[in-house]
């Protein structure tokens, strides 16, 4: 049982990682085009506190289903949806790299970007945290 939450934790740290690498490149590569603000340090600091925040969200997630029971449906929900998340910022940091990205998966990001948030509150691609 314990083999299955290292599996999944260790994936989702990966896809942490790569989405945190991939963003310091999209930021970089947009700071020497001038179409974004490129590296700052404020910035990744940013972007590190949010990645330990998924962490801390999966650790309460995890003792809420000490609470419920032993059968860590909560727990997993929450870490399938932020693998989810971070495998959808991989891609847009692709594509702010200029890497091609399929169309199909292209729509699919947009449409669940637009799913994601309130009206008016879509986050702008330069503004972007790593």
């Amino acid at each position: 049982m314990l083999k299955g939450l290292y599996i999944v934790l260790g994936v989702l740290l990966a896809l942490v990682i790569i989405d945190y690498v991939t963003g310091l490149f999209a930021a970089g590569a947009e700071g020497k085009k001038g179409t974004g603000p490129g590296l700052k340090s404020k910035i990744g600091l940013i972007g590190i506190a949010r990645k330990v925040f998924i962490f801390t969200i999966v650790a309460v997630a995890h003792l809420i289903n000490g609470v419920l029971g032993d059968s860590h449906l909560f727990r997993d929900a929450v870490v399938y949806f932020y693998m989810a998340n971070e495998l959808l910022s991989i891609l847009e940091n692709g594509g702010r790299l200029g890497a091609l990205i399929p169309p199909v998966i292209r729509q699919a990001v947009e449409v669940l970007k637009s799913k994601g948030g309130k009206e008016g509150e879509k986050e702008d691609a330069t503004t972007k945290q790593p």
